[in-house]
């Protein structure tokens, strides 16, 4: 059995070409007429006449079967064209009753559960479309979470995310109003499915903090990973608004990662205390193997404020390595202001996993006013997580934010490292982080102890170096 495919645009494309080549040999014949069918007798005797018409004939005839070609070629671009048209109505209509037979079934398999628990059996929810609203529920055996709608005005919440049914992924959630969180992100499905992404919280356009960022949707129990929290939301006139956790994995998936804190305000009097928010955490990883979701960075401070701490990473669940902290945020560099600390590594795996990494303090800012202050103090730096209890190396500490330097006095103090995670039965301790310098006169931070090696087998980590 032979299969033949057609494909109308290219057969219109190829009728387009074919009609050029056409013309373009009209104008060829039409030229070579008069100077082949008009030759004139090389001399006055018979037999130069005779081989001047025996020429013109010939060139007679070729202008008649020329003329006789093009009508064809005429006739075939034609045809060529009409077979397009006629493909590409037969195309849509056979589309037309397929589509109908499609959403006849559907509606056939969806009506008994639609009508006894308000769901679909098979089929993605809707997206939300007034301001704040959520999204709807996918179907229960299979279906991906409507987004929520953004709450479009100030103060409204963004729509949470719709959960996914038995398969499917959970739906976004939508950004918040002017100073409002955002939405959470829907959960994946119950067998399998990622949970949705949580929706970004709202800068604040007034006096007032920004929207926290929306939390993470929780993976599918059977295999799914946790969504990324949404990040908080930026402040003109207060504090910036919280990075929303990340969402936990089932029992098989990575966690979510934790979002970003918002920056507080960088406009204000002298005696605000505008902060920045704090990073969210990350999710846990899957109950049976996955990682810890990654801590979201902390904002950076705004006007008399500190960073913000960054979030502490999601530990894992069996086996799998712990998530990394957050950086702190750093101070803005007007006031003094401190730096947030670093967020703390997960915990590995309970059998099996390295413990993840805490982050770096953010750097503390400099007194730049005209009157007489310390600089900002450097935040600490994160303790790495723990090792699994069978195998499994500490996470190293992270390092101190530096201190800033004052203005007619000492700076600030530079942050200490982290304490090195321990190891447990066999593995290494995490090294300490290193402590950071201070400002102009100040004390520097203090290194990190270094973590305890493993009971059977390991050595203990390194302290580090003081600023």
């Amino acid at each position: 059995m032979s299969y033949f495919i057609a494909v109308p645009d290219e057969l219109a494309l190829a009728a387009t070409e074919l009609d050029s080549i056409g013309a373009a040999l009209s104008v060829a014949n039409v030229a070579a007429a008069l100077p082949t069918t008009g030759i004139l007798a090389a001399g006055a005797d018979d037999v130069s006449t005779a081989i001047a018409a025996l020429f013109a004939g010939h060139a007679q005839a070729y202008q008649a079967l020329s003329t006789a070609a093009s009508t064809f070629h005429t006739q075939f671009v034609r045809a060529l064209n009409l077979s397009g048209g006629a493909y590409a109505a037969a195309d849509a209509a056979n589309a037309s009753p397929l589509q109908t037979l499609e959403q006849d079934l559907l509606g056939v398999l969806n009506a008994p559960t639609q009508a006894l628990l308000g769901r679909p059996l098979i089929g993605d929810g809707a997206d939300g479309t007034a301001p704040g609203q959520g999204g709807g529920a996918g179907g229960l055996l299979y279906g991906n979470g409507g987004s929520g709608a953004a709450g479009t005005n100030t103060g409204v919440a963004g729509g949470a995310g719709g959960d996914a049914g038995l398969i499917g992924n959970g739906g976004f959630g939508g950004a918040g109003g002017g100073g409002a969180a955002g939405g959470a992100g829907g959960n994946g499905g119950w067998l399998f499915g990622a949970g949705g992404n949580g929706g970004f919280g709202g800068a604040a356009t007034g006096l007032g903090p920004g929207g926290a960022g929306g939390h993470g949707g929780h993976g599918g129990w059977l295999y799914g990973s946790g969504g990324t929290g949404g990040d908080g939301g930026f402040a003109k006139g207060g504090n910036g608004g919280a990075g929303g956790a990340g969402g936990d994995a089932g029992l098989l998936g990575a966690g979510g990662s934790g979002g970003t804190g918002g920056a507080g305000a960088t406009s204000g009097p002298a005696s605000s205390h505008f902060a920045g928010g704090a990073g969210g955490a990350g999710g846990h990883g899957g109950l049976l193997y996955g990682d810890g979701g990654t801590g979201g960075f902390g904002g950076d401070g705004g006007v008399g404020g500190a960073g913000g701490a960054g979030g502490g990473g999601g530990a894992a669940g069996l086996v799998g390595a712990g998530g990394a902290g957050g950086n702190g945020g750093a101070g803005l560099g007007i006031l003094g202001e401190a730096g947030g600390n670093g967020g703390g590594g997960g915990a590995g795996g309970l059998l099996v996993g390295a413990g993840g990494a805490g982050s770096a303090g953010g750097d503390g800012g400099l007194h730049l006013s005209s009157f007489v202050g310390p600089g900002g103090s450097g935040g600490d730096g994160g303790a790495g997580g723990t090792g699994g209890w069978l195998y499994g190396d500490g996470g190293g500490g992270g390092a101190g934010g530096s201190g800033g330097n004052g203005f007619g006095t000492i700076g600030g103090t530079g942050g200490s490292g982290g304490r090195g995670g321990d190891a447990r039965l066999i593995g290494n301790g995490g090294d300490g982080g290193a402590g950071a310098p201070g400002g102009n006169s100040a004390p520097p931070g203090d290194g990190g102890v270094g973590g305890a090696g493993g009971t059977l087998s390991g050595t203990p980590g390194a302290t580090g170096a003081s600023g």
